[in-house]
């Protein structure tokens, strides 16, 4: 399987909350929702695209949590099936079970453990915001695609997805739309270490 982080991002570069207010308050953040008012049918036709090449989904544990909370509630979501009957793996140290299923919990060496995932048969291997487990299976070398919808909102604070300290990585874009509402889609290639020089002028 080919393992690929989609993300909601500001034009700062959160990622945190962006789809409530209490959505993730963790270390005081009080910005959460920013990115629903940018949502319109056009990116909905997009996530669902994304959404439908999916054989399996991996989380870290605070997104797993807040998925596993709400998706078997919403049986009348075109996307519930997808999400409630795909095999899922959270990557967790504190989880003892996980009762949304199907739910394998992933423990001590995740990157190897994803590794492993990906050598199985299947189309995609998805993670879904989990900021952090995304970026650090991005700077080991493991994704194969970043797609990213950027929403035309300053937030001001709150975790990002590209913190600083980072490893570099280098990208290629594949594809790029903007929806009525100004979401701007970026679909990436990760290429490794990035490539310098210096403008002549």
């Amino acid at each position: 399987m080919r393992l690929v982080l989609q993300e909601f991002v500001s034009l700062d570069g959160v990622s945190q909350g962006p789809g409530a207010p209490d959505e993730d308050t963790s270390d005081g953040f009080t910005g959460g929702g920013w990115f629903v008012p940018h949502l319109d049918e056009a990116f909905e036709r997009v996530a669902a695209d994304w959404l439908g090449r999916a054989d399996a989904f991996l989380f870290g544990r605070r997104t797993y949590e807040n998925f596993a909370r709400d998706w078997p509630e919403m049986t009348d979501h075109p996307n519930a099936r997808v999400l409630n009957g795909s095999p899922k793996y959270v990557a967790s140290r504190s989880l003892a079970e996980a009762g949304w299923a199907p739910t394998t919990i992933l423990s001590g060496d995740v990157p190897a453990q994803v590794a492993a995932l990906k050598r199985q048969p299947g189309r995609e291997l998805q993670i879904h915001g989990s900021a952090r487990l995304g970026h650090s299976l991005l700077t080991a070398g493991l994704v194969d695609e970043v797609r990213l919808a950027i929403a035309p909102v300053v937030v001001g604070g709150g975790r990002r997805l590209f913190p600083d300290g980072g490893t570099p990585v280098g990208l290629r874009l594949l594809h790029h739309e903007t929806t009525p509402r100004g979401v701007a889609v970026h679909v990436y290639e990760p290429t490794g270490v990035p490539e310098y020089g210096t403008y002549g002028g």
